[in-house]
């Protein structure tokens, strides 16, 4: 699939770092290092913007080398990019450590994954059809 893109940073497009890779690394488009304190949220930009196919969207999600070693992690995960946004992408981080993160201009901050939706059409009725599972919610199936 093609996806039409423009970059307005100094970095590479986004990449699959192995070939069975879903997601693309996307990296921090800084004019100088970020300090990410503890506890504390920022929209760091890419410089990217994109354009979907009807039917896509763009998905954004942690690192997960970035959350487990330093606790930094992308707030609304997954975040959405639909196809008809064309705004620069950028990253809401997080920071769930106790320590300052400095974000550098280049640094990979995020991978997103493109990925194919559909739209529904609701059909409005009285009761919905019966299932072994029925209501059971949250732990029900007793599985570990």
């Amino acid at each position: 699939m093609k996806i039409k893109i423009v970059n307005k940073s100094q970095n590479s497009l986004p990449l699959y770092s192995t070939a069975k890779s879903a997601g693309m690394d996307l990296r921090a488009n800084l004019d100088e290092a970020v300090v990410l304190k503890a506890l504390e949220r920022k929209l760091i930009p890419t410089g990217l913007y994109i354009q979907l196919p009807d039917g896509y969207e763009a998905q954004i999600r942690p690192r997960s080398g970035l959350a487990i070693n330093k606790g930094v992690t992308v707030l609304n995960s997954p975040g959405t990019i639909d196809a008809d946004y064309r705004g620069e992408i950028k990253i809401i981080l997080i920071n769930l450590s106790n320590e300052d993160f400095v974000i550098n201009h280049g640094e990979r901050i995020a991978q997103m994954i493109i990925s194919a939706y559909n739209q529904v059409d609701w059909e409005e009725v009285n009761q919905l059809e019966e299932s072994d599972r029925g209501d059971g919610g949250f732990g029900h199936t007793g599985k570990h």
